[in-house]
């Protein structure tokens, strides 16, 4: 029998007879690779690991500590999950399955109407484990559309996705269902077969560490229209010790919930009343959004910023003329008829400043031309989609439009990304992810030279910095590239804040034009700019980070007084006074209660200083002093000493954050 060569990643070369496998590979380099792998890579493309190799191939063994690894992991479970379900509740269906980030999730139709409960999930796990100590073999077969169709008879929504993606009239995610004209199907036993492109693990015993979380409704295909299906969340991961990890991490999200935080911190709400996605901030949460906003403002102003403002509706003409109508009305709100024309809730305030530039004839020496606005603006999200500050339909940006010459494009954009750094670090962020969005070629305007004289001055700007960024292909906006600014947050998450987008498209459908130095006309380049994205999703995702321990400067309450009683209250007035008049915030809480409940209450609202004032202080012109997170209480501390210290860290923050 002839051999094969195949080359590893790292460039060596094995030989292997002529039809061998991911797996004889593997087992051929050793068996520790041979137990832990999963999958293989070949020239790019996953394969299970009993197909047969090629001469000639590249090949990639997947283990299940690595992206691939993970994924491959959560997609098979995805199936165990399947499986369980048709046979704990005989007569259901089920839809899709895909793995996502961290887990997987899997549809389910339940006969008579049934839903799924708490209950439910136990029975389900215990069933799922049932089927991986079995170590049942993930098998492929492949058949023709018509043949799958009757094999999957009993199967509407099987049945749908073969064919939607025979009549090619399937998203990606129905596509990866199946696999096009020719459907391929993995089994594990006699009873169960799932449709599917694959690749799989080689049996149910290398899953395992998974948790299923829990139940939400989910409409077939995304639309509201359709059914309203079952759907399961799951997490699943290589080991147990990061099964445990991850499970700790989501403990600590829950703690974190910005909008929990809110709700015990007295900040905001989201009253049914008012309607899904929009917010009213408590005085509480209004004192720290304005400090923000105020911090933004004086940044803006040192920056050489021109502050603007503009409406929040707009006749349809406008944005029919910047493309928006054309390219995203899907997340605008609905038109409003009045008696001069067609009206819409603004979703962007870019069109805007461009009526602004354009008042006037412009020069080059006005340019690079800095226009900034905390402007509010509508978007229709689903309601399904809604999630407190972090998806939510009003809200306000920190919204920046920069007209500069094509000369100009690549030193503001460099100086653009010290400016977004700076600002996030100065609310606590010291981990950043970079994105260079590219074209999407059917959801965009503009020639290709263009949008790569776009392109390249975005990247060279990251390079320039030396920053390491991810390219997401066809993620840009419709007028231009972009690069996307996310953070870390305390327990890992990544959160995208801040964005720089270039665009040719605007200024050219608004014909904006600027003289240049030789007396001709030129088009300015335009350059979208927010740096804290949205005032409101910054504060959820801010609150989230410090789990609502804010800093002095932007604490809304940064001092609390407490008398150990009635008699001492005259006292707590006066040091509350002392405080004020160094322009602190203070909050003096009564002897209405026992001290000790007083003290916890406080301690809950994650006051920073809490002063208690006894006999003694009366006596002495001294407090008590409890500084949130220090173990012990200070006793006897002067008063005087105690207004300098909290002063001169409430200035001292405030100064460096402005720095």
């Amino acid at each position: 029998m002839a051999n094969i060569s195949l080359t590893l990643p790292d460039g060596s070369q094995r030989s292997l007879p002529e039809g061998a496998t991911t797996y004889d590979l593997a087992s051929d380099i050793g068996p520790r690779l041979a137990k832990q792998a999963l999958i293989g890579v070949v020239d790019g493309e996953e394969i299970d690991l009993d197909a047969p190799l090629s001469d000639g191939a590249s090949v990639e063994i997947v283990v299940p500590d690595s992206e691939r690894g993970l994924h491959t992991i959560r997609h098979s479970t995805a199936h165990v999950l399947a499986q369980a379900v048709l046979e704990l509740w005989p007569g259901s269906t089920f839809a899709i399955g895909p793995a996502i980030e961290d887990g997987f999730y899997y549809d389910f139709d339940l006969p008579d109407g049934a839903t799924f409960n708490d209950d439910d999930l136990e029975a389900i796990d215990a069933k799922m484990r049932e089927i991986i100590k079995a170590r049942q073999p993930f098998v492929r077969s492949e058949l023709p559309a018509e043949r799958a169709l009757e094999l999957m008879a009993d199967h509407e929504y099987k049945r749908l996705i073969i064919e939607a993606v025979t009549s090619n009239d399937a998203d990606a995610e129905l596509a990866s269902e199946a696999g096009g004209d020719i459907i391929s199907f993995y089994r594990n036993t006699d009873d169960f077969v799932d449709m599917c492109v694959g690749p799989h693990v080689p049996h149910t015993g290398h899953l395992g560490q998974f948790k299923l979380m829990r139940v939400a409704g989910a409409y077939w295909r995304g639309d509201e229209k359709n059914k309203m299906l079952q759907r399961i969340y799951g997490t699943a991961w290589a080991d147990k010790k990061q099964l445990a990890a991850h499970l700790h991490r989501l403990e600590e999200a829950a703690k974190r919930d910005h909008r929990k935080l809110a709700n015990e911190l007295d900040l905001l709400s989201f009253p049914s009343t008012l309607g899904g996605g929009l917010a009213v901030w408590h005085p509480k949460g209004a004192i720290v959004r304005k400090l923000i906003e105020d911090y933004s403002r004086t940044r803006h102003e040192k920056g050489g910023y021109e502050f603007v403002y503009t409406p929040n509706l707009a006749n349809g003409k406008l944005f029919e003329q910047s493309g928006h109508l054309d390219f995203y009305a899907d997340g605008m709100y609905p038109p409003m008829e009045m008696d001069n024309g067609t009206y819409y809730p603004k979703p962007m305030n870019c069109p805007m400043h461009c009526l602004i530039f354009d008042r006037g004839q412009r020069s080059y020496r006005e340019l690079p031309l800095r226009l900034f606005e905390l402007g509010t603006v509508y978007r229709y999200e689903r309601a399904g989609t809604l999630h407190g500050l972090m998806r939510i339909r009003g809200f306000t940006q920190d919204d920046s439009h920069i007209y500069c010459t094509q000369e100009q494009l690549g030193d503001e954009v460099a100086s653009l990304l010290d400016f977004v750094l700076s600002v996030l670090k100065a609310f606590g962020f010291d981990e950043f992810v970079f994105n260079l969005s590219t074209r999407d070629p059917e959801k965009s305007i503009g020639t290709d030279e263009i949008w790569e004289l776009a392109t390249t001055a975005l990247r060279e700007a990251l390079e320039r910095h030396g920053l390491e960024y991810a390219i997401k292909e066809g993620d840009a906006a419709f007028y231009g590239p972009k690069i996307d600014v996310d953070v870390k947050d305390a327990i890992g998450r990544s959160w995208q804040l801040s964005t720089i987008q270039a665009d040719f498209q605007l200024p050219d459908r608004f014909e904006l034009e600027y003289v240049d130095d030789d007396g001709g006309r030129k088009r300015p380049i335009m350059l979208h700019r927010a740096l804290l994205g949205s005032i409101e999703r910054f504060f959820g995702v801010l609150l989230e980070h410090l789990a609502g321990n804010f800093p002095v400067w932007l604490a809304p309450v940064q001092v609390s007084v407490l008398p150990v009683a009635e008699a001492h209250q005259d006292y707590a007035d006066k040091v509350a006074a002392t405080l004020r008049d160094n322009d602190l915030r203070i909050e003096v809480v009564e002897a209405s209660d026992a001290l000790g409940k007083r003290i916890r209450n406080q301690k809950m609202q994650k006051v920073p200083y809490i002063l208690v004032v006894g006999d003694d202080d009366v006596a002495n012109d001294t407090v008590g002093v409890n500084v949130r997170g220090a173990d012990k209480p200070e006793r006897d501390v002067s008063l005087a000493a105690f207004v300098e210290r909290v002063v001169s860290e409430n200035t001292e923050k405030l100064n460096a954050a402005l720095a």
